[in-house]
């Protein structure tokens, strides 16, 4: 076993760990803690009967069950390991805190103990994409991979089957990074645009936080930012190890890029043409965009050929810009990971006609302002719901472009009846897209739910 294993799992023996959040991704970790000889308290706001089997396995591990509506604050632990959603500037982590326990996260453990190399993505679009054409690169080269985070399962639990010459990929949210002090052997952040606003402080805490992936790297590492994005281009500065830009417009000398219909990756004074963009199965400049990241985090490590069979054989990630089913001459795409504008509007640069849309969900906080140009050329009937459905309407009847006759507007109380009125307004030819620009959380406990009730209905149209 790696030392650093062996030392943290000595160190919580007998320890009083406090979970908070029974939530999919801390699950695995009460079995881990309890086999480990760690006292394990489970707290959590839901109800025994919402938690359902996950009480029970809890319990059956010999945890303690703590269900409240109340705050954290009067936790009695040595060591507290809350999940992502637990916001680690709240005033109740803050006490806990000042109280002197140990406030902690499975990332935060698994990247100070993980003896694999660690490959992170960040950023407010395009990171489960760029992610996982990561992983399924690495696979077919030969690895051993182990993929994690906010997608992929949890890495902590398999700590005992990573291997130093494995190599762990892992996707982290902006609510992860903010307290981490542990960066990757590689970093990649794909861009930065407000996001989450409604849970960090400004958009200056959420663009420290995202900085978190590379400001803890040593001289050996490698940190790919995009070239693009006006925010990650000025991160480059403060990058201690070696520094690669991403970019659609630009050459770069140490870097991917686009030309003429072709990916490029630079080093060392030569560049290597890795694919044509034709190559790529997936549509929409997006996901070169995502693939410029991901060559430039494996290259030197994976063959060419690997990047361009994985280009041509992978059909993308679950919930984004995914075909659902074509019905009567009608394509409905399920896009329900599009949670900002910026996310929606590189779904809707994808299509060469204009679509009916389906938007609207939990308010972020986010401006919608920067939509309305591309609803407007790329929306001919805009179904809205939610809590951010005045929002986006405002946003887009208030832009100079806006045309009452070109694009339709129209209000659903729920997803039923919004796929009900796209089935009803749409015909052969057709695209009908789900693409929120918005969170899930009003309606549903994550875009994934959403994602998959959008599809259930669909599917089930006669």
């Amino acid at each position: 076993m790696d030392s650093r294993v062996d030392k943290f799992f000595s160190f919580i023996k007998n320890k009083e760990i406090a979970i908070c959040g029974l939530a999919v991704s801390n699950r695995p970790l009460v079995r881990l803690f309890r086999e480990s000889g760690a006292n394990v308290t489970v707290y959590d706001r839901k109800s025994r009967e919402e938690l359902g089997d996950a009480a029970d396995e809890a319990e059956a591990c010999g945890a303690k069950l703590v269900l409240s509506d109340g705050n954290f604050e009067n936790i009695e632990a040595d060591i507290l390991v809350r999940t992502p959603g637990l916001y680690f500037n709240s005033p109740a982590i803050k006490k806990t805190r000042e109280r002197g326990i140990i406030v902690t996260s499975e990332m935060e453990i698994f990247f100070d103990i993980c003896p694999a190399t660690k490959i992170a993505v960040t950023g407010s679009d395009g990171k489960s994409t760029t992610t996982t054409l990561i992983s399924e690169m690495l696979k077919r080269d030969g690895n051993t991979v182990h993929l994690g985070g906010n997608i992929g399962k949890n890495l902590l639990a398999g700590i005992f089957d990573i291997r130093p010459e494995d190599y762990a990929v892992v996707e982290l949210s902006s609510f992860q990074l903010i307290s981490m002090r542990s960066s990757p052997d590689i970093a990649v952040v794909t861009n930065v645009s407000p996001n989450h606003l409604d849970v960090h402080k400004d958009m200056q805490e959420y663009i420290d936080s995202k900085k978190n992936i590379y400001l803890h790297q040593g001289a050996f590492s490698k940190t790919v930012l995009n070239a693009d994005n006006d925010i990650t281009a000025s991160f480059a500065e403060e990058v201690r190890g070696r520094a690669y830009m991403f970019s659609m417009r630009d050459e770069q000398a140490f870097g991917a890029y686009y030309k003429d219909g072709a990916l490029y990756m630079s080093e060392k004074g030569r560049s290597e043409r890795i694919m044509d963009e034709s190559d790529i199965l997936l549509v929409g400049k997006h996901n070169v965009e995502n693939y410029l990241a991901a060559i430039s985090a494996v290259y030197g490590i994976c063959s060419a050929d690997s990047m361009r069979y994985v280009a041509s054989h992978f059909k993308g990630v679950e919930h984004r810009c995914e075909l659902v089913r074509e019905r009567g001459g009608v394509k409905w795409y399920n896009d329900s990971i599009a949670t900002s504008p910026t996310r929606t509007i590189a779904g809707l640069k994808a299509f060469k006609q204009k679509v009916i849309m389906i938007a609207g969900g939990y308010d972020k906080h986010v401006p919608f302002e920067p939509l309305a140009p591309y609803a407007c050329e790329k929306v001919k009937a805009l179904i809205l719901m939610g809590q951010t459905a005045d929002k986006i309407e405002r946003a887009v009847t208030s832009f100079e472009g806006y045309d009452a006759d070109k694009l339709k507007i129209y209000r659903a109380s729920d997803m039923e009846e919004a796929v009900k009125t796209a089935d009803d307004i749409s015909g052969a030819g057709d695209i009908v897209y789900l693409s929120p620009v918005s969170a899930s959380f009003d309606m549903y406990p994550n875009f994934e739910a959403r994602g998959r009730h959008f599809k259930e209905l669909v599917k089930k149209l006669s």
